[in-house]
């Protein structure tokens, strides 16, 4: 009996050794596919404020909500599955349709370009004409689409970080980083749209200090805004050009790569104690430009085929 009790206690040691170290692998991974997909959380976070833009307070967190389903259905109901199911039948496929998207968010980096100097906005004046309960429909299934877009980016990222595990880690690892994520982008959205409505309680209400808190909040509100609405520009050409980069060089198209590796490993080794960061940030501006040029060339052949079908 004693011998069979120290088996059955190795038994359970050996089971809990095996859990820890699979925990441990579904922790690494989810770091490792949160960390590459970051890019395209900062662009997710930064677009998202414009769609509660125009309603009253009481509407803001119920948009959110409804956005925060959205974005969750399309990652674990929809995205999901088909992750798993490209990884395991069609694996080849993952860095063309990433590249699709990494060319879709170029596209949209370089419309928005367009339009800031431009002055146009495309089928804005149609969408402020509706009455509240049209326009935030409206709003909720604009800001859902481009989601999935975004949140396709950010499972095939994430998917792309853990390949050679089994298939239910892999699962574990991309149910992980959609909840985090979802979690992460949607309730930072909703404290940032919510700062003005704390800053204007604090500066009614609360003492000298609350009061300063409350003025200085509601100022930094427009900037704030502004600054978000750039950084999602200056993003989305980021990581699709990053996402086009990396593409071509898997598809044997290096030399694009090999440059923007140049630059960050010239500005590295140039710049001593902040060499990392300029490496990085060099990396960054090749990744933007990158994309600025692939999405100017999709926006300039969009707007000539509306021209030509006018």
């Amino acid at each position: 009996m004693p011998s069979g009790l120290v088996a059955l206690l190795d038994d359970v040691a050996a089971i809990a050794r095996l859990a820890a170290a699979s925990i441990d692998d579904v922790g690494m991974g989810v770091a490792k596919a949160g960390s590459a997909a970051a890019g395209v959380v900062i662009d997710d976070a930064a677009v998202t404020p414009s769609y509660v833009t125009g309603f009253s307070p009481d509407r803001e967190l119920p948009i959110i909500w409804k956005i925060t389903k959205g974005s969750l259905r399309n990652k674990l109901v929809i995205l999901l599955p088909l992750a798993l199911a490209l990884s395991v039948f069609l694996p080849w496929a993952i860095t063309p349709l990433l590249m699709v998207g990494g060319l879709y968010l170029s596209f949209e980096g370089a419309e928005k370009l367009i339009e800031k100097f431009s002055g146009g906005a495309h089928g804005e004046a149609a969408e402020e004409s509706a009455d509240p309960a049209a326009l935030e429909k409206s709003r909720v299934s604009g800001a859902i689409r481009t989601d999935f877009i975004l949140s396709a980016e950010i499972m095939a990222i994430s998917l792309a970080q853990v390949t050679d595990e089994p298939v239910i880690e892999r699962t574990v690892v991309l149910v992980v980083v959609a909840i985090v994520m979802t979690i992460g982008v949607y309730g930072t959205v909703g404290l940032i749209v919510k700062m003005d409505d704390i800053g204007l309680h604090l500066a009614r209400r609360g003492g000298s200090v609350a009061r300063a808190v409350g003025k200085f909040l509601l100022r930094l509100m427009p900037v704030l805004l502004t600054f978000l609405a750039e950084i999602g520009l200056v993003a989305m050409l980021w990581v699709g050009g990053g996402i086009l980069l990396h593409g071509a060089d898997e598809l044997g198209w290096n030399a694009p790569a090999d440059l923007a590796h140049g630059v960050d490993h010239w500005l590295s080794v140039a710049s001593g104690p902040i060499g990392g960061v300029l490496g990085w940030l060099g990396y960054a501006v090749c990744s933007a430009v990158a994309g600025l040029i692939a999405g100017g060339i999709v926006a300039g052949v969009v707007h000539l085929t509306n021209r030509l079908r006018r």
